[in-house]
């Protein structure tokens, strides 16, 4: 596992955004093969977005090539719903970008058969040749895209039960209205976000501090989701200072020894 201690949460949404550049250009997408990403919601990558619809905006990133995948939506919310997370990216990044609608897909929450509507997902990834970069955030609880505490590390795409702590956490999406969030979300699993060729997870603030010790000191568990990154041969963890102090001194000086940029 690779960590990038950035000195701002700024600059963590900046990196990403430069990393994600690169590996696109590196990849040198074309119509029969393209890019593959999956893509997270929420506050912490919007630095990213918008810095990626920058380079898009002066030339210096295109999309035509590019597939996404989200990670997760909520049970019960049109893709049309403003808190949707389908609505989400289109606000914040599918209509700033020249990526084709065809090439975006996202979870429907609105599936009469959610098992079916999963196993659909999970078919679309490998139709699609498989995620080369899956981005994500980290919850307080150490759970990853919505993968609670608890979930299987080799879980699939499917239906999953909101925990009260992220029901709390997403209230302020919902006017603060705890009563107001899904109470369920259509998740990839772990073990779809493993498969991945590469894994990038974002962690802002103090209050992921103890997700982020226990992704790079703690033991691989499925209590703490984002440990299973440990298993995972290609994955980095992009974190501001505030986010490394539960991490012991020797590990943050250590990795500081080992970050060689984008």
């Amino acid at each position: 596992m690779r960590v990038i201690i950035c000195p701002s949460p700024d600059a963590v949404g900046y990196w990403a955004a430069e990393y994600v550049k690169q590996r696109i250009q590196s990849f040198a997408p074309t119509a029969d093969r393209p890019f593959v990403l999956g893509l997270p919601t929420g506050s912490t990558p919007l630095l990213m977005y918008k810095t990626l619809i920058e380079f898009y905006q002066r030339g210096k990133l295109n999309f035509q090539n590019v597939i996404t995948f989200n990670l997760d939506e909520y049970v019960g919310l049109s893709l049309d719903h403003p808190q949707s997370y389908a609505a989400f990216m289109q606000q914040h990044f599918f209509s700033h970008i020249d990526i084709p609608q065809n090439q975006i897909y996202q979870l429907d929450g609105m599936a009469i058969d959610p098992v079916v509507e999963c196993q659909a997902y999970e078919d679309k990834i490998r139709v699609a040749g498989g995620i080369d970069l899956l981005i994500g955030g980290v919850g307080e609880d150490g759970h990853i895209a919505f993968n609670e505490p608890g979930s299987s590390l080799a879980s699939r795409t499917r239906r999953v039960r909101l925990s009260d702590r992220t029901l709390q956490s997403n209230s302020r999406f919902f006017d603060h209205e705890i009563r107001k969030v899904p109470k369920s979300a259509l998740t990839v699993g772990v073990g779809t976000i493993l498969e991945a060729r590469e894994v990038m997870i974002l962690a802002q603030g103090e209050q992921k501090a103890m997700a982020v010790q226990q992704a790079i000191e703690g033991s691989v568990n499925h209590w703490w989701t984002v440990s299973a990154l440990q298993l995972h041969p290609q994955s980095v963890i992009v974190c501001d200072e505030e986010a490394t102090v539960e991490l012991k001194v020797k590990t943050v000086r250590y990795l500081r020894g080992l970050d060689g940029g984008v």
